[in-house]
């Protein structure tokens, strides 16, 4: 029987800034359990202030964990008998507001457009959890779609400690805004045990996040893990209740789109019985080559296509 389990962020179970095949399991599940897991967000720099409370889970982070560039991290949770090779698949069953704010920055040399902003600049976001928006300072408010930035299996060992600003085959920081309550992440898993992790809550983002930021904030996330000993991936994959996205990370934007779109046409040849030409020609009638993000090192490409199009023709 399947059981639930719960991890809070705090001072104690959160990795800030970097994955490492190292970092010992703070939790250790069976496959098809599922659990919860709170994060927190955003630097002594970031901190809103009075009437906007500091959550104590961020404080005490803040106040003992070293403080490196990149993301704070709850986890990891390790899977009883995931093994490197194999894939980990996760379903995104719930996503909460942690907090009743969010923040957003840019900076000079950051972003899509490193020289067009010479200040720094930072903006607090009113979260509100009934009405599921986000109030700008100027008073318009934004849809709510919240979703986690940073989902993660710990990396191959001999790449040792990385930072998580790069996203990586291990996946990291995707910051893939489809990937909210509902949506199906598959993980290649590189260490036995998987060791998942997750942070970086973003309340909303677009397609580039392209001054660095999107609202940032933190969030409880309720994640069903199930080891997958049939699935072989070289690289993240995810879908939707109506949508299959390959993605790919790189430098370079145009290896990207090759990257996912080599991933794509394999996935609907295999899924809709045609040959990869007929694939190939398929993804330029109906899938949709998207920019994940273009600020986090390595840039981000999705090829998002609907599921009807895997079904085999009769």
């Amino acid at each position: 029987m399947p059981k639930s389990h719960r991890l809070d962020a705090g001072a104690d179970t959160v990795h800030w800034g970097y994955f490492d095949a190292k970092l010992p399991p703070l939790l250790t599940i069976a496959s098809g359990d599922t659990v919860t897991m709170s994060t927190v967000s955003g630097g002594r720099e970031a901190m809103p202030p009075p009437p906007l409370v500091v959550p104590e889970a961020l404080a005490a982070v803040q106040a003992r964990v070293p403080q490196l560039p990149g993301h704070i991290c709850t986890g990891p949770v390790a899977i009883e008998g995931a093994k490197a090779g194999q894939v980990l698949e996760v379903r995104i069953k719930g996503i909460e507001l942690h907090y009743d704010w969010g923040y957003n920055f840019s900076g000079p040399l950051t972003g899509a457009l490193p020289d067009d902003f010479p200040e720094r600049h930072l903006m607090h976001i009113t979260l509100d959890r009934k009405k599921m928006t986000g109030r700008l300072p100027w008073g318009q408010e934004l849809p709510l779609r919240p979703f986690f930035g940073v989902m993660a299996v710990a990396p191959p060992a001999a790449w040792g400690k990385v930072s998580t600003l790069p996203p990586r085959r291990n996946g990291g920081n995707l910051d893939n805004k489809e990937l909210v309550a509902g949506a199906t992440l598959y993980l290649p898993i590189h260490v036995d045990g998987a060791l998942f992790s997750v942070g970086d809550g973003h309340g909303a983002q677009g397609d580039g996040e392209v001054c660095v930021t999107a609202i940032e904030t933190g969030l409880i996330g309720t994640f069903e893990l199930i080891v997958r000993e049939d699935l072989r991936l070289e690289w993240p994959r995810a879908e939707t209740p109506t949508h299959v996205i390959t993605m790919a990370f790189d430098p370079d934007l145009d290896d990207c789109v090759v990257i996912a779109l080599r991933q794509m046409v394999d996935l609907v040849a295999e899924k809709a019985g045609i040959t990869r030409q007929q694939a190939y020609q398929l993804c330029s009638l109906a899938a949709d080559v998207r920019v994940t993000q273009v600020v986090n090192g390595s840039k981000g490409i999705h090829v998002m296509l609907d599921k009807k199009y895997l079904t085999r023709a009769v």
